[in-house]
């Protein structure tokens, strides 16, 4: 993919923002870490040259006086919300995150559970952490938030919750996704603090929307996608506007909450130091798009994989259609299709053609390859395998692992563990592949390409297994799926 984004130059400013942001406070700064801390694909994907650790790489330089605090929505855990781009549960990624960070040499301080109304399903997280003696602390619903100021900035609003307790200056708050609770875990804090003593800013760290683009900016659009649902609107910042006559971009959620966040702080200091949401950000990613032309391309790519995530998602799930139809709209907007994502009109096509589930793949040299389900491979298997003999330079007709070698793994799936399919599924092809390199030059070459589909489209004609989309996630290949299942049962 065109690099459209200077990675280096971001770094550089975004910490001298920090800093400077760092110094206009006393006692303590509360950083809200929107989106992803330290894999950020989604800011990879629509900006290409993003480095996906980006934000850690700042954090790392601040660790001696600083310490992270992670927040998760109580609802979450109820529902088992997932992570759409690493397929595990938001209370496994606090875990993740917590050593995650720990390996860095980073301090976790605590786990905050917010929107707590006595779920048990957050009982259970909260006394499975305190068994690993993590710190945990309780955030409450407050009724009629954002908007009822005087009982949120009261002991029957934030008085009831839980007081983080933190020992250091600098308070990084982050969460495994949005909607976890991060800004009002901050005001929180604000609140508290005051009652304290204690002199403490805020500040908000968030890549997207991208505040000096336009609204309508497919970049912005692609965020749009990203949090169809949470049902969150990019909207013109009207506090900024009436206060610089400058048109900004912000997010509805962030808009609503600043006249609380504006009571709060003319109850500490007077006087608010920020007069619109797009003050409290230090955002500069849009001061480092070097190719303009190259992001929009590769967000409008990222609307149409949201589109099939959701699509996928109503059909597995049963679930209402909402998040779907939202950004069904914004492909409109943007005037683009599913069939203007060239590997998904390639897969579709041989599809049509062969009668039979099939896949495509778009390398990074925009060369397409296709494959289609055999006796022997699944539509997945046969196209690791042709893709690999494509980047290797090998015959496409050269057999990689000799049928006689795949009949036992078929035997044993079959008689011996009782499945019905016979076919190889990505993970066993790649184990069969890596005994065939043992002894196999043009295998051994194969197996050295696989660093090289990081990064690569991949469609496929039916809903893949959960064992096929896992092997995909692990070799960083960006994933789409018909919304067709090949089997109707479900357990």
């Amino acid at each position: 993919m065109k690099t459209g984004f200077d990675n280096e130059k971001y770094l550089k400013m975004q910490s001298e923002h920090i800093k400077e942001r760092i110094s206009q406070f006393g006692d303590k700064l509360y950083l809200e870490f929107g989106g992803k801390l330290f894999d950020d694909y989604h800011a990879s994907r629509v900006l290409p040259g993003f480095a996906p650790d980006s934000k850690l790489r700042m954090l790392m330089q601040l660790s001696d006086y600083a310490e992270i605090v992670i927040v998760i929505n109580a609802a979450d855990i109820e529902k088992n919300k997932v992570r759409g781009d690493l397929g595990i549960t938001y209370d496994v990624d606090v875990l993740r995150l917590r050593d995650e960070f720990q390996q860095k040499g980073l301090y976790v301080g605590s786990v905050v559970i917010t929107h707590y109304s006595g779920q048990n399903s957050a009982n259970q997280f909260k006394a499975k952490l305190e068994k690993k003696n993590i710190k945990v602390y309780l955030h409450y619903t407050i009724e009629d938030y954002p908007s009822n100021i005087p009982l949120i900035v009261s002991s029957d609003g934030f008085g009831k919750n839980d007081y983080i307790k933190t020992s250091r200056p600098l308070v990084v708050i982050t969460a495994p996704g949005p909607g976890s609770g991060k800004m009002a875990t901050c005001l929180s804090q604000l609140y508290h603090d005051n009652l304290c003593g204690i002199k403490a800013g805020y500040a908000k760290f968030e890549t997207f929307p991208i505040w000096n683009i336009p609204l309508k900016h497919p970049i912005n659009l692609a965020y749009e996608a990203a949090t169809a649902d949470l049902n969150d609107v990019n909207m013109i910042d009207p506090f900024h506007l009436e206060a610089y006559g400058v048109t900004a971009v912000n997010y509805n959620r962030d808009i609503e909450i600043f006249p609380v966040l504006n009571a709060i702080f003319e109850g500490i200091y007077g006087e608010n130091p920020y007069k619109s949401p797009t003050d409290m950000g230090v955002n500069m990613a849009g001061k480092c798009i070097i190719d303009d032309e190259a992001c929009c391309e590769a967000s409008r790519m990222e609307i149409i994989r949201r589109y099939y995530a959701a699509l996928n998602k109503m059909v597995q799930d049963d679930t209402p259609g909402n998040e779907l139809y939202k950004i069904e709209l914004l492909m409109k907007q943007e005037k683009i299709s599913a069939d203007d994502r060239k590997v998904t009109l390639a897969c579709k096509q041989r599809a049509e053609k062969l009668g039979v589930p099939t896949a495509a793949i778009e390398l990074s040299d925009q060369q397409i390859i296709t494959s289609k389900t055999s006796d022997f491979l699944g539509a997945s298997a046969a196209l690791l395998l042709n893709a690999l003999k494509h980047l290797a330079g090998i015959d496409h007709d050269v057999k990689l692992i000799k049928p006689e070698a795949i009949a036992p793994i078929q035997d044993l799936k079959v008689r011996y563990l009782g499945g019905k399919n016979p076919r190889l599924h990505t993970d066993e092809v790649l184990i069969a592949l890596s005994l065939a390199a043992c002894s196999d030059d043009n295998a051994r070459l194969a197996m050295e390409q696989l660093p090289h589909l990081k990064g690569c489209q991949v469609h496929t004609s039916v809903m893949l297994s959960e064992v096929d989309v896992k092997i995909f996630k692990k070799l960083g290949v960006d994933l789409t799926s018909e919304p067709v299942q090949t089997s109707r049962k479900k357990y």
